[in-house]
């Protein structure tokens, strides 16, 4: 029982961004990963990345407030590590057997899509704002990313007041909106 109110503690404190809870699942969980990775045609460096990958997994369910954990948290972790690795292998092609070590997995596929689409639409939204142009990528980054208020972003990109700064982001939005779709249904082709 300590077990299970600890390992909810921990997922608690994830998705607070809480540096202790962090540190304790990455210490817990990161050696059992390198192996994996290590032992399956893979280096240290992969397995940062790979280790990386599937605690932004976690994160991401964990956040979403719906997320009930049903084993612990090691073979969850365990489990996204070994699909993602599994992907990667067979995208570089260094796809031999199947990956040893194949103690306790819970089915993640369906978190994986989740993660991957989202990843793939945040470059999509990226590649949009770098096509946007100025003012409108400026005053996006602005408000969305530095979390300015309309006041300041006024000011700074001489606006006569903070309406015709709500306005001007409106117009920028609808652009990106635009840029953003077009991309999207083309299905980010361009590279």
């Amino acid at each position: 029982m300590k077990q299970e109110n600890n390992e909810k503690a921990l997922l608690q404190g994830l998705a607070r961004n809480d540096k202790k809870a962090i540190e304790t699942i990455y210490r817990e969980n990161y050696n059992m990963i390198q192996v994996l990775v290590i032992n399956n045609n893979g280096s240290a460096e992969e397995a940062k990345d790979i280790f990386q990958e599937a605690m932004i997994v976690l994160y991401e369910k964990v956040r979403s407030g719906t997320f009930e954990l049903t084993c612990q948290i090691k073979t969850y972790v365990y489990s996204v590590c070994r699909r993602l690795w599994l992907k990667r292998l067979q995208q570089l092609n260094r796809y031999s057997q199947e990956v040893a070590g194949l103690e306790a997995s819970v089915p993640v596929e369906e978190e994986i899509e989740e993660h991957e689409k989202r990843n793939a639409e945040f470059e999509m939204m990226d590649k949009a704002i770098s096509h946007l142009g100025e003012p409108c990528k400026s005053l996006i980054e602005a408000y969305y990313l530095q979390k300015k208020t309309m006041q300041e972003i006024a000011a700074g990109f001489g606006y006569t007041n903070a309406d015709n700064a709500k306005t001007q982001k409106y117009k920028c939005l609808m652009r990106l909106k635009k840029i953003f779709f077009a991309q999207y249904k083309n299905g980010n082709s361009d590279g």
